[in-house]
C-alpha cells in the first residue's frame, strides 16, 4: 500500500491535470438505509484521472464502502483521462510486483507461503531451502515448519492479490516452472539414486537426507512415484559404452509405496522393485543424476527351455568341476537346491533368516523366476556378487548364480 501511495502522490501532484468529476451512487441493499429522494448525491472534482481521484477520495475517508461512483468526463477529455489511468495502472502494477518478488528466485511469487517470522516466499523455493537448512533464508531464524510444507497453507490474501493484479504474469510463471520440472522427451527422464542394489519384486528401504535427493524424492512423489536405483562404482570400472562412470549401469526401477518425513527433514522411504534396466545415457539435473534407460527383459520361455536342453545334454564332467555340474542341472533341480539350502539354514537358526527378515521379504518363493531375487535380498554376501544377477536374461542363469553361491558357502570358500 505504501508503494501504491507513492505512485498516486506523484500523479496527484502533477500540475495541469484536468479535474475528474465524480458523483456518488448508493447501492440499495439490506445494509444501507433508504435516503430521502430530496437529498442530493454528493459530487466531487479531484484532478489526476479516475484512479488517482478515487484513491484520493477513499484515503480522505470520504468514500463509504457501500457507495459506488459515476464518472463524468468533460467534453474532449475522455481519451486523455483514459491515457492517464492506463499510465497510473501500469506504474502501480510495476511498483506492487516489486513488493511480491520472492527473495530466493527473484521472480513473482508462485503459491506463496508465509513463514512464522513473517517472510513470504514461493512454496517450491522455501521447500528447496529447507532441504539445506531449517532456517528462514531471509532472516536466518529457525523455522518450526515441516520440510515438505505439506501442511503449511498458502497465503490466501497474496494469492488473491496476485491473481487480480497480474493474472498473465502468474500464468507465465506457472508455465515456466512446469517447463523446468518437465524432462526432455525421450531424453534424461529417469531420476537415479546412486547408492546400493535393489531387486525386482523385493522391498527396498531407503533413508534420504542429502538435499539433492530430497528434491528428487519430492519430484518423484509429485510425478509417477518411480526412480531408478544403482550401485555405486567405487573403482570407476568401465561400464560398456558409458566408460568409467561412478555407477554400475544395470539397476532396478523402484516404485515409492510410502514416505515418512522426519522433523529434521530426513525421509524414510519404502519402495518395491519393478523391473531391471540398463543406463543408455546419463546427465545431471539440479545435482542428482538422470538417465535414459533401456528395460532388461528375459528371453522367451521357449528359448529358455531350448537353452536348458542343450546344457543338460552336455557330456559328464569331472567330480571336482562344480561349475560344470551346476551347468548340467535342470532348472527345477537348481530351484530345489536353493530351497533345500534355505531349509537347512533355518534349521541352524541362521541370523539372516530370522523372523523379522522373513516378515519383510516373505517366505522363500516357489516361483523360479522370483527365487534368485529373494535369495539375493536376504543372503549376507557382497553387493558385487549380487550384481551378477542384474544383467542376466534367463531364470536359469540366475539360479545357476545362486547355486554357485550355495556351493561356495558349503565348501567354506567364503
Amino acid at each position: 500500500m505504501e508503494s501504491i501511495a507513492e505512485v498516486v502522490a506523484k500523479h496527484a501532484s502533477m500540475v495541469g491535470s484536468a479535474p475528474t468529476m465524480m458523483e456518488e451512487v448508493l447501492r440499495w441493499d439490506e445494509g444501507v438505509s433508504l435516503v430521502s429522494s430530496a437529498e442530493k448525491a454528493a459530487t466531487y472534482e479531484i484532478p489526476g484521472g479516475r484512479l488517482v481521484a478515487t484513491y484520493t477520495l477513499a484515503s480522505q475517508g470520504q468514500l463509504s464502502y457501500y457507495v459506488d461512483l459515476n464518472y463524468q468526463s468533460a467534453e474532449g477529455l475522455a481519451e486523455t483521462e483514459k491515457a492517464i489511468d492506463v499510465t497510473v495502472l501500469a506504474e502501480i502494477l510495476e511498483a506492487t510486483q516489486r513488493e511480491v518478488d520472492c527473495q530466493v528466485c527473484y521472480n513473482i511469487m508462485l503459491d506463496p507461503v508465509t513463514t512464522p517470522c513473517g517472510h513470504t516466499l514461493c512454496r517450491k523455493c522455501l521447500a528447496r531451502t529447507l532441504d539445506h537448512s531449517l532456517h528462514c533464508p531471509v532472516c536466518r531464524r529457525g523455522l518450526a515448519l515441516p520440510p515438505s510444507l505439506s501442511s503449511q497453507p498458502s497465503n490466501a490474501t497474496i494469492v488473491e492479490l496476485l491473481n487480480g493484479l497480474c493474472p498473465d504474469a502468474i500464468a507465465a510463471r506457472v508455465e515456466a516452472v512446469a517447463q523446468e520440472e518437465r524432462p526432455g522427451e525421450g531424453e534424461m527422464d529417469v531420476p537415479l539414486f546412486i547408492c546400493t542394489l535393489g531387486f525386482p519384486h523385493q522391498p527396498t528401504f531407503l533413508r534420504i537426507f542429502e538435499p539433492r535427493y530430497k528434491l528428487m524424492l519430492r519430484r518423484c512423489i509429485e510425478g509417477n512415484r518411480e526412480f531408478g536405483i544403482l550401485m555405486y562404482n567405487r573403482y570407476y570400472e568401465p561400464q560398456s559404452d558409458l566408460g568409467p562412470v561412478h555407477f554400475y549401469h544395470y539397476g532396478t526401477m523402484l516404485r515409492i509405496l510410502h514416505c515418512q518425513i522426519l522433523p529434521d527433514g530426513t525421509s524414510l522411504v519404502e519402495t518395491r522393485g519393478m523391473y531391471r534396466f540398463r543406463v543408455r545415457a546419463h546427465g545431471v539435473l539440479d545435482g542428482y543424476a538422470v538417465a535414459n534407460v533401456e528395460r532388461i527383459e528375459d528371453v522367451t520361455l521357449a528359448e529358455e527351455e531350448r537353452m536348458e536342453a542343450l546344457e543338460i545334454a552336455r557330456p559328464a564332467v569331472e567330480e571336482g568341476d562344480v561349475s560344470g555340474q551346476i551347468d548340467r542341472m535342470p532348472t527345477a533341480t537348481l530351484l530345489a537346491l536353493g530351497r533345500e539350502f534355505i531349509s537347512r539354514m533355518r534349521g541352524r537358526s541362521a541370523p539372516w533368516l530370522q523372523q523379522r527378515v522373513l516378515d519383510i521379504h516373505g517366505q522363500p518363493p516357489d516361483d523360479a523366476a522370483l527365487f534368485a531375487y529373494w535369495f539375493a535380498s536376504v543372503l549376507p554376501i557382497s553387493d558385487e556378487e549380487k550384481y551378477k544377477l542384474m544383467g542376466t536374461t534367463t531364470v536359469r542363469e540366475r539360479l545357476k548364480i545362486t547355486a554357485s553361491w550355495i556351493r561356495r558357502i558349503e565348501s567354506q570358500r567364503w
